[in-house]
């Protein structure tokens, strides 16, 4: 979350900062007049408790009978007076913290100011889209040829937007998944973690997706235990309340879960195929830093995401995401989409995004420059590396053959147990 101190010093940047994404600001206008009452009556109230304290040690020492209980009577007025201000002060404090708990993150000064995705600016595009002798079909067809991807029986199972992966589709998705975790953890330095995919309430509180996104998530009510959206959850609560000590940072994490998304706000998007769906699977790369290093992590969180697509040999580009269309808790971010063939659309794999100390913030995860220093708040950035099923679905699109087959990309090949191309069942 913004920092009250920031917000009440710098209000006509965070209202810049809103207005650029488009937000009401009259969230911001009642933080501020709560804020100044806030402190009015604090000081109102460590006034009257020290005019308490002294008159009441004034009582023990009034010799007096009338003295004494003039001095008895002061002091409970003045408790009564302090009694009936601290409710309100209270009231006050947890509506403070509502107020900044639905505040997004004031985008970075290098953010392009835009109203949504068609504002984002492309900053780099690598390859280009395999050449075909045949028409080329999207990878809902040629799952379905290759009996490796069951819609009909993901409906039944679990309703609309599941499927089923089978077979060489099945273990086409886990190699991606364990080349991209090896790629991550042996060439670019990160620590592979395996969380648990049910995380309690105030994990996501830490991360920021409540309250903005409570519609979107999956919640147990009986163990009051939330599905994970994205591996970004649990990781953000690893080092939840803790000050981490000198020389530990910058940490970089990467995970692998299954997401579990409502997908309420995509009603009627990317209904075709595996492009949108409530279980995904999803490599999750995170980094904590010190806030000086924040924006050339974020450059190395990209360019570890590339990586992917350049070993996939995946046409891609790099877009930096404008202020209307910016992540809640990111102050700076970019979207890496990929090239699908078949249905002649980029999809997004990744999104890479610095949210600065707002996460933090949420979740009490500070470091120590040195022994003894004050404790400062990190930086947290996240990006996907890279998301599945889209990854799935380009690579089938892209890597298909006029016969109907799928090739396997070469780094892929040691993951497939032998299979080179994939054919169906029963060729």
């Amino acid at each position: 979350m913004l920092s009250l101190q920031f917000a009440r010093d710098n209000p006509d940047a965070v209202r810049k900062g809103l207005r650029d994404r488009g937000v009401e600001e009259t969230g911001l206008g009642e933080l501020l007049r709560l804020d100044g009452e806030r402190r009015g009556l604090l000081v109102d109230l460590e006034s009257l408790r020290a005019e308490r304290n002294a008159t009441g040690k004034r009582v023990g020492s009034a010799t007096d009978a009338a003295e004494r209980q003039r001095l008895i009577d002061e002091t409970r007025v003045l408790s009564e007076r302090i009694d009936a201000l601290e409710p309100r002060a209270r009231e006050i404090e947890e509506r403070v913290r509502s107020l900044l708990l639905d505040l997004p993150n004031v985008p970075h000064p290098d953010t392009p100011v835009g109203e949504g995705e068609e504002q984002n600016v492309i900053i780099r595009t690598e390859g280009a889209p395999p050449p075909f002798d045949f028409e080329p079909r999207p990878h809902w067809e040629i799952g379905e040829r290759l009996g490796i991807i069951d819609f009909e029986r993901g409906v039944k199972l679990s309703g609309s937007r599941f499927y089923v992966l089978k077979g060489a589709g099945a273990r086409l998705e886990r190699a991606l998944i364990a080349w991209m975790l090896d790629l991550h953890t042996d060439k670019q330095g990160y620590t592979e973690v395996y969380t648990p995919f049910v995380v309690k309430e105030e994990c996501l509180w830490g991360a920021a997706q409540l309250p903005k996104f409570r519609d979107n998530l999956y919640h147990d009510v009986e163990d009051d235990l939330w599905l994970v959206p994205t591996a970004e959850v649990p990781i953000t609560n690893l080092h939840r309340d803790e000050i981490l000590e000198p020389g530990v940072l910058p940490l970089n994490y990467v995970a692998y879960t299954p997401c579990f998304r409502r997908e309420k706000m995509s009603a009627g998007r990317d209904v075709r195929g595996i492009k949108r769906g409530h279980q995904f699977d999803k490599v999750e790369m995170y980094k904590l830093c010190p806030p000086e290093a924040s924006d050339d992590e974020l450059e190395r969180l990209v360019g570890d995401a590339e990586a992917v697509c350049r070993g996939l040999s995946l046409t891609y580009r790099v877009k930096q995401l404008c202020t209307g269309d910016l992540g809640f808790s990111a102050t700076q971010a970019c979207d890496i989409d990929v090239w699908a063939s078949g249905c002649g659309e980029w999809l997004e794999v990744s999104t890479c995004s610095n949210c600065g100390d707002f996460q933090a913030r949420r979740a009490g995860l500070r470091f120590r420059r040195e022994r003894g220093s004050k404790a400062e708040y990190v930086h947290t950035l996240n990006g996907s590396g890279l998301g599945l099923p889209r990854t799935l679905a380009a690579v089938l699109e892209n890597y298909q053959q006029r016969d109907g087959s799928v090739a396997v990309p070469d780094v892929l090949k040691p993951y497939m147990g032998g299979i080179d191309v994939i054919r169906p069942a029963n060729a």
